[in-house]
């Protein structure tokens, strides 16, 4: 992560402060900008894949959802905002979104089916804060995609191996399954999604 600004802002006051047409990506951690590091190649083929298979999966199901290609969160916490990797958005509940239409800013956990996130170098950002916070927040699904293995042992054990971890909200706590290999990944958004770790891990891999 790069810090751009030193000064402790609100969330209102970094939307404000936002460069339209930006090509760099930027998050609000603890009331400071911040400059996220562009992604790896490998890290944009694991991204892009995962995109590429779940709007399949909304098309031949006719499902109700989209994947914006920008969306802020706004966090229960007024000096945080995050960018997620991907996210999978109800559009049926967009219309009780206050800020959706002119800023692209989600307020409410129900508007969201899916979160996720491909795991670089700032692994502890994934797991540590976002998963408190999506939680908090009310978000029913959060995907971290450590397709490195770069992940703390507590999180994805040892030896570390290549890991796809499903946090899903259960009486407003999330309960994780982790998923490797030939293992197919269970989703609450996507039940009949028949994808499995190795496939997206595969997608990061030089051919």
């Amino acid at each position: 992560m790069i810090q751009t600004i030193s000064k402790t802002i609100s969330f209102d006051e970094f939307v404000a402060w936002y460069p339209e047409n930006s090509v760099h990506k930027y998050e609000l951690h603890n009331g400071v900008i911040i400059e996220m590091p562009l992604g790896t190649g490998d890290h944009s083929e694991v991204t892009g894949f995962i995109n590429s298979k779940l709007a399949v999966e909304i098309d031949r199901r006719e499902l109700p959802y989209s994947i914006p290609g920008d969306c802020l969160l706004k966090l229960s916490r007024d000096e945080a905002g995050y960018q997620p990797d991907l996210i999978v958005l109800d559009r049926t509940t967009l219309a009780k979104e206050p800020r959706w239409k002119k800023e692209s800013v989600i307020t409410m956990g129900s508007s969201v089916r899916l979160a996720v996130e491909v795991v670089s170098t700032n692994w502890r950002d994934d797991y540590f804060f976002k998963a408190s916070d999506y939680e908090e927040m009310g978000i029913p699904e959060y995907w971290i995609v450590d397709y490195l293995g770069l992940g703390g042992r507590n999180f994805i054990g040892n030896p570390k191996q290549p890991t796809l971890s499903v946090y899903q909200l259960v009486d407003g706590e999330y309960q994780v399954k982790q998923f490797r290999g030939s293992e197919r990944i269970e989703s609450l958004a996507f039940p009949e999604l028949k994808l499995t770790a190795e496939q997206i891990f595969r997608a990061g891999l030089p051919n």
